[in-house]
C-alpha cells in the first residue's frame, strides 16, 4: 500500500515546491518497490521480524544497499494504521547520482567543478541549509554516506528551499572512496577544519575542488581528514572556536565564487 502525505503541482517559479512523499507498506509492496528500481530514501523492519519473505527482502536490502534500520512495532503503527505487516519503505522525493559517473563527466564538462562532500551531517536543517548555498553558489554536487546522515526528506526539500530539487545528490557508501576517485580525477580535496593550518582566504579555488565538510559534533572523520591536500580555517576572534556547519560551508562557498568571478 501507498500512502501519500501530501502533493504540489509543479511550476518553473523558484524556490521549486516540494514533492509529495510517499512511504510503502507490507511485505510484497516493499519487495516490489525494489524490484521495480524504486528510488527508496530508507526502509524500517520492525525489530525481530522473520520468515522466507522477510529473508528475501533483507537480500534485496543487502543486495541493492539500501539504507536500513530496525524499529519498534509501535514507531510503524504511528505510521500507518493499516497491515504493515512489520515493513515500511520511505521514498526518496530525489533520484541519486552516482560520484563514480558524476565526477568525471563534471570534469569533461566544465573546467573547474565544485563539490561538496558532507561527513555525516546529520541536522537536517543545516543540511537543507547547506545544500540552499550550494545552489546560489553554483556548486555541481554534493555528497553524503548512505548511512548516518540527514535523511533526504520533506523536512529538508523545504529547508533547502527546494534546492535539492535541483542540486545532485550523490550517497555514497564509501566517502574514502569517493575522495580518491576525485584525485584521481585532478580534483583537489580541501577540508574545512578549525585544526587547519591555512587561512582560507590562501586557498587556490581556481581549480577543480571538492570541499570537505565534518559533522556537528565530531568534525571531519580522520580517515577522510588524512586524504585531505589542504586544511583550510576560517578565523576566529570570539571566545567560541567553531562555526555552525552551515555558516561555515556557507563561507567557504562564496570565497569559492568570489575566486571564480
Amino acid at each position: 500500500m501507498i500512502q501519500n502525505n501530501k502533493s504540489n503541482k509543479p511550476h518553473t517559479d523558484r524556490p521549486a515546491p516540494a514533492p509529495s512523499t510517499s512511504t510503502i507498506y507490507g511485505l510484497r509492496p516493499v519487495i516490489e518497490a525494489i524490484d521495480s528500481g524504486t528510488q527508496i530514501d530508507r526502509i524500517l523492519l520492525q525489530n525481530g521480524l522473520t520468515g522466507a519473505l522477510v529473508g528475501d527482502l533483507k537480500n534485496r536490502i543487502r543486495d541493492n544497499k539500501i539504507p536500513f534500520q530496525f524499529v519498534p512495532v509501535e514507531k510503524l503503527n504511528r505510521l500507518t494504521k493499516g497491515n504493515h505487516q512489520g515493513v515500511a519503505a520511505l521514498i526518496a522525493p530525489i533520484r541519486y547520482h552516482q560520484a563514480i559517473e558524476l565526477i568525471p563527466r563534471l570534469l569533461e564538462e566544465k573546467p573547474a567543478p565544485l563539490l561538496l562532500l558532507l561527513d555525516h551531517v546529520t541536522d537536517v536543517r543545516n543540511f537543507g541549509a547547506i545544500v540552499r548555498t550550494a545552489e546560489c553558489t553554483g556548486a555541481d554536487a554534493v555528497i553524503i554516506p548512505d548511512h548516518g546522515s540527514a535523511q533526504v526528506g520533506d523536512d529538508a526539500v523545504k529547508t533547502s528551499s527546494g534546492a535539492l530539487l535541483r542540486v545532485p545528490i550523490c550517497r555514497e557508501s564509501n566517502l574514502k572512496t569517493v575522495l580518491n576517485l576525485a584525485k584521481q580525477c585532478g580534483m583537489q580535496v580541501v577540508a574545512a577544519t578549525e585544526k587547519g593550518a591555512t587561512d582560507y582566504l590562501e586557498v587556490d579555488f581556481k581549480q577543480p575542488t571538492l570541499l570537505l565538510m565534518g559533522a556537528e559534533e565530531t568534525g571531519i572523520s580522520p580517515d577522510l581528514l588524512k586524504l585531505a591536500d589542504t586544511r583550510a580555517k576560517l578565523p576566529i576572534m570570539g571566545q567560541i572556536q567553531s562555526l555552525n556547519v552551515s555558516v561555515a560551508a556557507a563561507v567557504f562557498m562564496y570565497e569559492v565564487l568570489r575566486q571564480r568571478r
